[in-house]
């Protein structure tokens, strides 16, 4: 059943008329108090994860639990339908099982807070916010085993809890969750900073209400939840065709040499409302790359991915959701079945996004982006340095974003507009590691009249032995370029021993023994082109090559050519306009979508180039196993 809210004074809100003004400095005023919960939360945190990298999310919802500002919705309306319980006055929540909160949280490192804002005995609004915390316990450091194949292997699985009952904290409860984690102390900065930013949003919506009135606070509240659904209804009416739209996409492997895996998405308009159909996805994997899709969490996705690409100034939040349904089969890689491990599940999430460019930009071209940097691929470094003490470090990699319609994609980004690198200063100081290289690879964008941005190559070396685990994909497939852009390249993870020898790890390995020496070539991958690679003007490529961004050799694939001399290089006009020439005849028609060739041509390909092993089909079959024991 869904919770139930308790209040002294349950008397209802009425909705009143609002004059734009009012309603402009309200809406401000949420905005501020957004970014103010992460102000509080960044000087407060200690881990590097959430201090640094920024991996959290805050929202401010309305009462019914609606985000109306934030940056990741939809956790209040999974987590009321999830706990079967009261939600009462000075209650704070904590959770992190995505099946015990219907998806509103995808894999237990995220540690969810919900906050009810209580003003004069009635709920008012809501605040919440997730961190990923470097570790909750499980079978390896970071907790996101490559090789789990139930949750139980993931770490402490926390339950919608009271975690403040009545506003006082129930100290033996958080104990006890910290008592199973590698980092107490991180954690708990971490939980006491998290709920710090939600206390201050609580104080904000307040403020507001005692300003200008509960009932105008609540009328503004429902009226930019409407504003938003009147712009997106016109959005999908002018971008989203009647006529079914299919596209698919591949996580390379589940890190168990089982691979790929698709999804599989359909998209058409009926009247006002666009549907998602995931039928023809993959079934879920015996591994831990499923991912638990929580269906207002992708109308979210949707919503963002529709607003970044048709129309920013769209004030993003939940007010659209009901002009969109999505259908999600049961037992496949985005809706598994408990206990399904879901702790790699953020490939499938990012993977997402390229599903979503393809679908929406095949009604308009012009509006098609490219295939990017669609993951957060994780490097977890871990062991006792000299003095006996744990470290443990968990990054995010940056890669290259996809060239889109208004441009090439910035080198070395993040999946998450909102993410920061951790610096450099800062991972040398507090872990025994040097960075000996960090920079982006030429060449690794796909060429085309807009280029893909370039990926990341970050060197780490060794001060002391330790394990590490690497968490990556496109490694097999390739970032597909669009309108005749090419690919861009795939990931790589190099092991320089300190002994001369080399190795080519997996893109998805845990407990990978370094000794004090070793260097870890991290190369991320980069995002599609966009566009005619022969129509990017040519001295736009020649800036690329004195930029370090292209090569001399990569500027062939554009069809110009550059003479280089003294460290810097010069284009030459004649050669160039013949190459040009001689590359279109040599052509054939511009693909609408370029993706490197078959996946059977990929496997060939890969494991020629790295010596890899090329996955082999799932066995699905496997898992009905494993769940008919556990149903049993």
């Amino acid at each position: 059943m869904p919770a139930k809210i308790i209040q002294t004074n349950p008397r209802p809100f009425n909705r009143v008329d609002l004059d734009p003004i009012t309603l402009d400095i309200i809406e401000n005023a949420l905005r501020n108090a957004r970014y103010e919960m992460d102000a509080v939360l960044f000087r407060t945190a200690m881990s590097p994860g959430i201090r640094e990298q920024h991996d959290e999310f805050p929202m401010i919802a309305n009462l019914d639990g609606k985000m109306v500002v934030g940056q990741f919705g939809s956790f209040i309306w999974g987590f009321q339908q999830g706990f079967d319980g009261t939600i009462e006055e000075g209650d704070v929540f904590l959770t992190n099982d995505p099946y015990a909160c219907n998806g509103a949280v995808s894999h237990i490192n995220d540690w969810l807070i919900l906050m009810p804002i209580y003003k004069d005995g009635r709920l008012i609004s809501w605040a919440a916010m997730f961190g990923h915390m470097t570790d909750v316990g499980g079978k390896v450091p970071g907790s996101l085993p490559t090789d789990a194949t139930q949750i139980f292997e993931e770490g402490i699985r926390v339950p919608p809890t009271k975690i403040y009952r009545k506003g006082e904290l129930q100290e033996e409860i958080l104990e006890l969750i910290l008592h199973n984690c590698r980092l107490p102390h991180w954690n708990r900065s971490d939980f006491n900073a998290i709920i710090a930013a939600c206390r201050t949003a609580a104080k904000r919506c307040i403020e507001l209400a005692e300003r200008f009135g509960d009932d105008v606070l609540y009328s503004a509240m429902d009226e930019l939840l409407e504003r938003n659904k009147r712009a997106m209804g016109q959005l999908i009416l002018n971008t989203v065709p009647e006529k079914k739209q299919y596209f698919e996409d591949f996580i390379c492997d589940d890190g168990m040499g089982m691979g790929p895996y698709k999804i599989a998405c359909s998209m058409w308009r009926e009247g006002e409302k666009v549907i998602f159909d995931f039928a023809g996805t993959d079934p879920q994997s015996i591994g831990s790359v499923n991912f638990f899709l929580n269906e207002e969490m992708f109308k979210m996705f949707a919503g963002v991915y529709m607003i970044m690409v048709f129309d920013p100034q769209i004030l993003f939040n939940d007010g659209f959701y009901d002009l969109m349904e999505v259908r999600i089969p049961e037992g496949t890689l985005l809706k598994p079945r408990f206990p399904a491990a879901l702790s790699c599940r953020t490939h499938a999430l990012g993977r997402i996004f390229d599903v979503l460019g393809g679908l929406l930009g095949q009604g308009n071209p012009d509006f098609l982006t490219a295939a990017g940097f669609s993951d957060s691929p994780h490097f977890m470094y871990s062991g006792y340095d000299k003095n006996g003490e744990w470290y443990q470090l968990y990054q995010i990699g940056f890669g290259g974003i996809p060239g889109k319609p208004s441009g090439d994609g910035p080198d070395g980004h993040s999946l998450w507009p909102s993410f920061t690198n951790v610096p450099n200063e800062f991972l040398e100081s507090y872990f025994p590691l040097r960075i000996d290289i960090y920079e982006t690879i030429p060449d690794s964008g796909g060429a085309g009249l807009h280029r893909g941005g370039n990926a990341l190559r970050v060197g780490y070396r060794f001060l002391e032995p330790g394990t590490i685990s690497i968490h990556d994909d496109r490694w097999l497939t390739y970032p597909w370029g669009v309108n005749g852009g090419s690919p861009g390249a795939r990931s790589r993870k190099l092991l320089m021993r300190a002994d001369g020898s080399e190795e080519i790890l997996s893109s998805k390995c845990d407990n990978v023994a370094v000794a004090a020496g070793d260097l870890l070539y991290f190369d991320t991958w980069g995002g599609g082109g966009w566009g005619d690679p022969l129509q990017r003007p040519a001295e736009q490529v020649l800036f690329d090559v004195n930029a370090g961004l292209v090569t001399a050799e990569g500027a062939r694939r554009y069809g110009v050519v550059v003479i280089e001399a003294n460290g810097n290089a010069t284009l030459d006009a004649t050669a160039t306009e013949a190459l040009r020439e001689e590359l279109a005849q040599q052509r054939s028609e511009c693909l609408l979508f370029d993706f490197g060739g078959s996946i059977d041509e990929l496997k060939q390909r890969c494991a020629a180039e790295t010596g890899l092993t090329a996955p082999t089909a799932p066995v699905f079959q496997k898992w009905a196993t494993i769940a008919q024991t556990e149903a049993k």
